[in-house]
């Protein structure tokens, strides 16, 4: 089995005396783990950090065994950030989270897409926050768990929908809400349109919003916690006044 693709590194660790074990997010192939020599160098170091952008070249004798790849750095990659220590945060956050959400070996192209969009807004600090948020609803979309945001889940006005139902994830009105809201979700006006202004507390309460189904839908199932890299994200945000 061989094949070439764009890809995201979503982690890499030491294998052998001088090789590494990379998991990858490929953009028509889905996540791949693959045997790299020589990654442990100097020279190949940069490009294994999580987030940067490769073009992989993967050969396997069989399917489904452990195959090795070749990877060729495309752009700047994570060193783009070194000078911003809270977006380097978000950028290994987000790998985390679609390496322990993606299955295997399974094409996911829109969770790809999502991750190459986030990718490109770590640069934009006031921005960012705010689309990580976009970014991890939209991998629940990708995994078939995605919040119904369209209408009241009670009533089906369209109208002050602010809450999302922790069982259902769908949207509750304010009315519908009100007698309940103790158990709702908060939903942020940003994630019903891309116009809404991302007032304070949004990014926190969405944040919320995205771990509650990630762990409900996706880790539970698996006996896993959401990714640490993920838990310090919100720390980091939280320290840094940007939730």
């Amino acid at each position: 089995m061989e094949f070439e693709d764009d890809a995201f590194v979503l982690s890499a660790r030491p294998f052998g005396e001088s090789g590494a074990i990379v998991e990858l997010l490929t953009a028509g192939h889905g996540k791949y783990a693959a045997h790299v020599a020589g990654g442990t160098s100097r020279r190949m170091k940069p490009f294994l950090q999580a987030g940067a952008a490769v073009v992989v070249r993967y050969r396997a004798r069989v399917s489904d065994q452990l195959g090795s790849a070749s990877l060729e750095p495309v752009g700047e990659g994570p060193s783009a950030l070194f000078d911003d220590a809270l977006a380097l945060a978000g950028l290994s956050a987000a790998a985390a989270v679609a390496a322990g959400a993606l299955p295997e070996r399974e094409p996911h192209p829109g969770a790809y897409l999502a991750f190459e969009a986030l990718s490109q807004t770590f640069a934009m600090t006031e921005f960012w926050p705010a689309v990580f948020v976009r970014y991890e609803a939209g991998l629940l979309q990708e995994l078939g768990f995605g919040l119904d945001l369209s209408k009241c889940a009670a009533t089906g006005v369209t109208d002050e929908l602010v809450y999302v139902s922790p069982k259902t994830g769908r949207a509750v009105s304010r009315a519908a809400g009100e007698p309940y809201k103790d158990r709702m979700l908060a939903l942020p006006p940003f994630l019903l349109s891309s116009q809404s202004r991302v007032e304070d507390g949004d990014v926190g309460a969405g944040l919320a919003l995205t771990a509650h189904f990630l762990e409900h839908f996706i880790f539970n199932p698996i006996n896993r916690p959401l990714p640490a890299a993920r838990i310090w994200l919100v720390d980091r945000l939280a320290v840094a006044g940007r939730l």
